[in-house]
């Protein structure tokens, strides 16, 4: 009687037409669709690539950069000189700078110091003994922040020292670090202290203040002579400390004491056809406010393009934020291909803007298919016909993922708006939530019999 019950339940709902049926794809649609199923091949692949697709753009912003702004804008029109020099005065008045104290020199950022330290070797290496001094001596530049980097010592500070205090700090850094503090120093290159000589020469030139004290005569020398022709009227300045001495040609070649006149650190050596000492220095400090406006006055331009970019760049940030808030919201048009079937999740997969995506991004990017219930041997791609007059047509590509080498054609089968992608259940899948929905009648049904 039982198993009377069950036939008749069966029977029953196959009659009522409440047996699970599940999506298949089928040449032979009850739609009235003209379905058309095409193997994905490496040769089909390339048909069904061919149909006409233009990805959308991202608007123009995207594109755009902050820029460098307008043109840099300098100082502008600067005025014409103040000082002018139309006529000759009787004679030229003589300022001498006043003597300066000559010290020890004092090591300074550039220099560069040579530390020799002796060696140790068989009586064939001493007895040459130049080769090797010089393999023991090792030169090290006063860097920015005053200190020379030495091996196994590290940094020490030595600016605006004299060699002698250096020595001492050396020999106490050696001791700290147990190093044999057997040394000579000395300053190789003397590259901090210098001054400069221009104007009437035959070679302008800039000549380092050496260990030895440099005097007027030597830095003219040094520019290759004077050259000026009316000696009458001509002079030697000297730039000193933001004053400005002067000294009559004719009065140098007469005196001695002059030409030993001792140059330091900073002087500005200038050999002058003009006259006027007040006009002179006004000529000086009229040229030292005019590099200072136009140095003030890039100063200013490159903060305003500074402002301009900051400007320019928030508001492209602003718009390019704005646009992705409206993409997220769902007010901009996109293209999407939607995934169906036995999927890990039932989406729509947004096409990319400006480029094309295969098969492999969407299924890939939204889980992929789960291997227990999907049938890798039935994957499609559903694409309808773009042309009005063939509205019904649907190709169905399919592919057969059971063969793992065929995936290699999801990453070049590529997508079309409105794609559907539908993957198929496997038999046992099917079986199973057939029995799903036959269980709970089986149950139910012999129930109400009885029951009855």
């Amino acid at each position: 009687m039982r198993c009377l019950t069950v036939a008749l339940c069966l029977l029953t709902l196959a009659g009522c037409g409440v047996v699970y049926r599940s999506p298949t794809v089928s040449s032979a649609s009850n739609s009235g669709s003209a379905v058309r199923v095409l193997p994905i091949t490496p040769q089909n692949v390339l048909i069904a690539n061919r149909s006409s697709y233009r990805p959308r753009t991202l608007p123009a912003i995207f594109s755009q950069t902050s820029g460098g702004g307008s043109a840099l804008r300098g100082a502008g029109a600067l005025p014409e000189p103040a000082v002018s020099q139309t006529s000759r005065p009787e004679g030229m008045a003589m300022r001498v700078p006043p003597p300066v104290s000559s010290g020890p020199y004092r090591i300074g950022v550039g220099d560069v110091l040579l530390l020799a330290t002796p060696q140790v070797g068989n009586t064939v290496e001493q007895l040459t003994g130049l080769l090797a001094a010089q393999n023991a001596r090792q030169g090290y530049t006063v860097q920015d922040d005053g200190a020379i980097a030495i091996p196994n010592v590290g940094r020490v500070q030595v600016n605006s020292l004299t060699l002698e205090d250096a020595e001492a700090e050396l020999f106490q850094r050696l001791v700290e670090n147990q190093i044999d503090p057997t040394f000579s120093l000395e300053v190789s290159e003397f590259n901090s202290k210098k001054v400069s000589i221009g104007g009437a020469v035959a070679r302008p030139a800039v000549a380092p203040v050496t260990l030895t004290p440099l005097y007027l005569d030597e830095a003219l020398a040094a520019a290759g002579g004077i050259t000026v022709t009316d000696q009458d009227y001509a002079s030697v300045r000297i730039y000193r400390d933001g004053e400005l001495y002067q000294i009559p040609l004719t009065e140098l070649y007469s005196n001695n004491g002059l030409q030993r006149i001792q140059l330091v650190d900073g002087d500005s050596v200038f050999v002058d056809t003009e006259y006027d000492l007040d006009m002179a220095q006004a000529y000086f400090e009229e040229q030292i406010r005019l590099a200072e406006y136009r140095q003030d006055a890039r100063i200013a331009a490159l903060d305003a393009l500074d402002t301009e970019v900051a400007i320019r760049r928030a508001d492209l940030k602003e718009a390019r934020d704005n646009y992705i808030s409206r993409t997220d919201l769902g007010a901009v048009e996109r293209d999407y291909v939607y995934l169906t079937g036995e999927v890990t999740r039932q989406s729509r997969f947004a096409l990319p803007f400006e480029q094309t995506a295969v098969l492999a991004d969407a299924l890939y990017s939204t889980g992929g298919m789960p291997t227990e219930t999907g049938d890798a041997s039935q994957i499609y791609v559903l694409r309808g016909s773009d042309d009005p007059r063939e509205f019904a047509a649907v190709t169905a590509w399919r592919l057969d993922g059971s063969e793992a080498t065929n995936l290699l054609l999801t990453t070049r089968f590529e997508l079309r708006p409105n794609d559907i992608i539908f993957i198929a259940e496997q038999p046992i899948t099917r079986w199973n939530r057939v029995i799903q929905q036959f269980v709970p009648s089986l149950i139910t049904t012999p129930v109400s019999v009885v029951a009855n």
